[in-house]
C-alpha cells in the first residue's frame, strides 16, 4: 500500500510536527509514506473568498501531485472537504459555464483523486480498520470536533474511538463540541470580533473540561483554539490528534 501525504499549507508552514507525526503513526502500522513535493494548496482559500476559478489550476496541480497513490491521506478535515466536496463542485461549474474543455479536464482530474483521498482517521478506521494504534498519552484531554469533519465529512465517532484506545489517555467531555470555534478561514479576518467572541466561548468551555490538552483534526482551529488560550493565560496546550497518535512514550516534543 502507497499512501501520498498531503500535508496542507497551515500544518507545512506552521505545525509541521503534525505531518511528522502521520508519517510516524503510518509508517508503524505497516504503511510506505510518500510526500510528493509537487503538492500545493488545495485552492480553499480562493474558493472560499469566491475565486472559483482560480482554485481550477490548484485543483488540476493536486490530482496530478497524487497520481501515482493507492490513498491520499491528509491531516486535515478541512483541506479533504475541499476535495472531496468542493472539487466536483468546481468541475460541474466549469461545465454548466459553457467551458467543455475545462470541465472535462476537471471532471477527470477529480474522478481519479476524490474516492481516493482521506482525512487521517478516516484511513486509519475505514481503511487499515485499527482503532488502537498503539498510543501512549497519560493526560486528561478534550476533543473538539471541527466543522468540516463533523458536517462535510460526517467523521461522527471516529476520533473518538482512536482516543479512547490511547494507553492512559482520561478522554473529557467537552460541552458545546459540536459548536464552531470561530476561525473559519477567511471568516476569522472578514469578521473578526464575532470569530473573536466565539474563539472565547470555546476557550472557556474548553478550560471547564479540566483538561490539560485540547485536541482535533484541524490545525487551523486548533491554532485559532490556542491563540484564545494562551491569550488568557489558560495552561491547556492544543495538539493535533494525530500527535497523540503518533506518541508511544506519554511526551510529545
Amino acid at each position: 500500500m502507497r499512501v501520498g501525504l498531503f500535508v496542507t499549507c497551515v500544518n507545512d508552514t506552521l505545525r509541521p510536527s503534525t505531518g511528522r507525526a502521520v508519517v510516524t503513526l503510518l509508517e508503524r502500522l505497516g504503511v510506505r509514506v510518500d510526500f510528493p513535493s509537487a503538492q500545493s494548496c488545495c485552492g480553499q482559500p480562493l474558493y472560499n473568498t469566491g475565486y472559483r476559478h482560480g482554485a481550477e489550476p490548484l485543483l488540476l496541480r493536486t490530482a496530478a501531485a497524487f497520481a501515482g497513490h493507492d490513498y491520499v491521506v491528509t491531516p486535515s478535515a478541512s483541506c479533504a472537504a475541499m476535495v472531496r466536496d468542493a472539487y466536483p463542485r468546481i468541475a460541474a461549474r466549469a461545465a454548466a459555464e459553457g467551458r467543455p474543455t475545462e470541465a472535462a479536464r476537471l471532471r477527470a482530474a477529480v474522478e481519479r483523486l476524490v474516492p481516493r483521498t482521506y482525512e487521517l482517521t478516516e484511513f486509519l478506521v475505514d481503511v487499515l480498520g485499527v482503532v488502537d494504534v498503539g498510543a501512549r498519552f497519560p493526560h486528561i484531554v478534550t476533543y473538539h470536533p471541527t466543522c468540516h469533519g463533523l458536517r462535510a465529512l460526517g467523521l461522527r465517532d471516529r476520533p473518538r474511538r482512536l482516543l479512547e484506545h490511547v494507553e492512559g489517555l482520561e478522554l473529557r467531555e467537552l460541552e458545546g463540541a459540536d459548536e464552531c470555534c470561530g476561525f473559519g478561514g477567511t471568516f476569522a479576518v472578514k469578521n473578526a470580533a464575532v470569530s473573536a467572541a466565539m474563539g472565547a466561548d470555546k476557550a472557556r468551555a474548553i478550560t471547564r473540561t479540566g483538561a490539560a490538552t485540547v485536541c482535533a483534526a484541524d490545525n487551523s482551529c486548533l491554532l485559532h483554539i490556542g491563540g484564545t488560550l494562551a491569550r488568557e493565560n489558560s495552561p491547556v496546550r492544543s495538539l493535533h490528534l494525530a500527535e497523540i497518535l503518533a506518541c508511544t512514550d506519554g511526551v510529545v516534543p
